[in-house]
């Protein structure tokens, strides 16, 4: 098996060292391919299973993207895990033309809800609900991991009118009006430790005079506001009240 991931704020890299464990094979982060213009070159005689998180109700475009320009050979089953905060959605429309641009047979995808972390827009939960909500999540990976050793696809979801209009209109609008970086900021406590710069996989943060500065290639992974140690960074005035959490637990550290 060979499993590829895009995680930006630790869910989905959980997720897929959890399935890792369950089906075995190699697990591949494609963050350093995209922050240093890398595609990739992917075999497996076995099933491609991608994790990612869910944004605006769809798999991140960063990803897709990076799957598109990518070369696949072998197993032609791909599989798709999403992680969110709440749903995912109609992503099946999205992912199904995905494989069929790629040359794959469309799996099925599952959704894993885990604790929010688009502190942008949201509130994102302590460290110990957090925890709560990983540990609930574990049982869902584990049957994906088992339907997946035994190449049977995921069960079809049922898809609503407002799953629909989400995935399609509400996901067009995000990426149109909300997704950028111009909110964003570094208070006076910021130590230039530069941790937001290696966190960002558009390298859209630079440092200076020893202040992160922001471009305009911002994904909204929130991995810099996420990672930063002293919490120095906020997006606008909204996250100034609100938690952040980065996932950076084991699947053996959940007992």
């Amino acid at each position: 098996m060979m499993i590829i991931y895009f995680s930006g704020t630790g869910n989905s890299r959980f997720a897929a060292e959890l399935t890792q464990e369950m089906i075995g094979g190699e697990c591949v982060s494609a963050f350093e391919y995209i922050k240093g213009g890398k595609h990739g070159d992917f075999h497996s005689e076995t099933p491609f299973v991608f994790v990612c998180p869910t944004y605006s109700w769809r798999m991140p475009r960063i990803f897709s993207e990076f799957i598109k320009n990518s070369s696949f050979s072998g197993s032609k089953n791909a599989y798709f895990i999403m992680t969110c905060g709440s749903e995912i959605g109609n992503s099946e429309k999205y992912l199904k033309k995905l494989c069929a641009d790629c040359g794959f047979k469309f799996m099925g995808v599952y959704q894993v809800v885990m604790p929010e972390n688009y502190v942008a827009l949201f509130s994102v939960p302590d460290k110990n609900e957090a925890y709560k909500i990983i540990k609930k999540s574990m049982p869902g990976i584990v049957l994906a991991g088992n339907r997946i050793l035994n190449n049977v696809p995921f069960e079809k979801r049922e898809i609503s009118l407002i799953d629909m209009i989400k995935s399609g209109f509400v996901n067009d609008l995000f990426y149109k009006f909300i997704v950028s970086a111009k909110d964003f900021k570094a208070g006076d406590n910021c130590t230039s430790c530069g941790k937001c710069v290696s966190a960002c996989p558009e390298n859209n943060i630079k440092l200076v005079d020893g202040a992160p500065q922001w471009g305009n290639k911002c994904v909204h992974c929130m991995a810099c506001i996420s990672l930063c140690p002293v919490g120095a960074i906020e997006y606008g005035s909204a996250s100034a009240k609100r938690n952040r959490f980065y996932n950076s637990y084991k699947p053996s550290d959940i007992v």
